[in-house]
């Protein structure tokens, strides 16, 4: 064979090696793509993860943690685990499209009550989705599409979690704001929320926390939501519940659940985001629920059938295991007693650490007033701590929170409460 028509090996890698360089030169379709920002949350994490700092605490993530800054299984759920474990006819095939009916109907239970009339009535729809994120956006996206009046603002509170502005800008609707906390008594702005509500087009979409409002850690009281309810039902409003931390908050699942509840009764048309993260554990096991309190049967038959159609074609169906889990306790006396008890001792291993960090603040004479501390419920706080005052904490003593001022309290325990409290005296005294 002439040399001339050799394909050496080294003649063949130049030949590829010319041929990729050729294809490199070619621009991608994605050229113009902007790159996002990393979600921060989870920049704070990996922030604290990567600092060797002996005396580092991490108050960001909205997890719970034990006092020895541990997650924390549930006793109850390692039992419905191994229950599940042991069952020989166990399978896994594919969930309904809704998911689950036995978990899909304890969870409605839970929320709404034993004695719900909206129950017994039969208006009372749902669909399993992925966590309480998946809930918001399933209800969202059905919003979106179907909601009569064309234009509809979803107002959601200020400040409020990120994703729930970017969920429903995410499916084309208009996001607006109704005033919730006010920094001059770190409390809430009621008058300010109703002047929104009163204000606001008639038949707007509202994104409510029923209890733990995060990332502020304020509740209406009971008499409140009577006042939010009138003028809301006055102005033909549609309420979007999102409810993430019942029975996490008070330690109480009927009294977390008592906003819900008591529109119900009024007779509100409304969706309910429901997670089961927190109250469970669950956090990477994705287990949620979207409550649809409906007028009438045929009305809820049909948004199902919606959910459904629309579910198929994002998740097609929901995973189980979460909701076998979830499904297990609810459904069985003796693991819902557990359950309950477990719930109390993560609410009140939380307000414990609220009371001592209010009493070593007051202690240290830092100045101003902390009783908010101690007002506040459920997984965070809003401290009232200013963005330069936070960057201080993160580089100085390597405290990781958000820039807002909000801290995880589930982030504290006996062996760094003191640390942070005098931290938090520092940069108030000097900065």
């Amino acid at each position: 064979m002439s040399s001339t028509t050799q394909h050496t090996p080294a003649l063949r890698l130049q030949q590829l090696s010319s041929h990729i360089a050729k294809k490199a030169d070619k621009p991608s379709f994605f050229e113009k793509v902007q790159g996002a920002p990393a979600d921060v949350i989870f920049a704070l994490t990996s922030s604290y993860k990567a600092d060797s700092h002996a005396q580092k605490v991490n108050l960001g993530v909205g997890a719970y943690r034990t006092e020895e800054g541990k997650p924390w299984v549930l006793p109850v759920v390692r039992k419905a685990d191994h229950l599940l474990v042991e069952y020989d006819e166990l399978d896994h095939e594919y969930l309904p499209i809704l998911g689950l009916p036995s978990f899909r109907k304890a969870a409605v239970k839970l929320i709404l009550g034993d004695n719900s009339k909206a129950i017994a009535e039969g208006r009372i729809g749902s669909a399993q989705c992925i966590s309480g994120t998946g809930a918001v956006y399933t209800g969202a996206h059905f919003l979106s599409k179907h909601y009569p009046i064309k234009g509809a603002a979803c107002y959601i509170s200020k400040p409020t979690w990120a994703n729930h502005r970017a969920i429903f800008e995410g499916v084309g609707m208009e996001v607006l704001e109704y005033p919730y906390w006010d920094p001059a008594t770190k409390g809430l702005d009621l008058k300010g929320m109703l002047g929104t509500m009163q204000s606001a087009p008639k038949g707007s979409i509202f994104l409510i926390h029923p209890c733990a409002h995060n990332p502020t850690g304020v509740d209406p009281t009971n008499d409140q939501w009577r006042q939010i309810a009138d003028v809301m039902e006055a102005k033909g409003h549609f309420p979007f519940f999102d409810c993430a931390y019942q029975g996490f908050a008070s330690g109480s699942l009927d009294k977390d659940a008592y906003s819900i509840r008591y529109f119900v009764d009024r007779g509100f048309e409304m969706f309910i985001a429901q997670s089961f993260s927190k109250n469970f554990g669950l956090y990477s096991e994705r287990a949620g629920n979207l409550t649809v309190v409906a007028r009438s049967v045929e009305v809820k038959n049909r948004i199902e059938s919606q959910i459904a159609k629309a579910q198929r074609a994002v998740i097609s169906n929901p995973p189980a295991y979460g909701s076998r889990i979830v499904s297990v306790v609810l459904n069985s006396a003796p693991l819902y007693q557990e359950w309950e008890q477990n719930l109390s001792t993560m609410a009140n291993r939380i307000i414990g650490m609220r009371k001592v960090l209010y009493d070593e603040l007051v202690r240290q004479g830092t100045p101003g007033t902390w009783n908010h501390i101690v007002d506040q419920i459920g997984m965070f706080s809003f401290t009232g701590l200013t963005t330069p005052q936070v960057k201080v904490l993160k580089e100085k003593y390597h405290v990781y929170l958000t820039d807002n001022g909000r801290i995880s309290m589930a982030g504290l325990n006996s062996k760094n409460v003191k640390y942070f409290a005098q931290a938090v005296d520092f940069v108030v005294r000097n900065h």
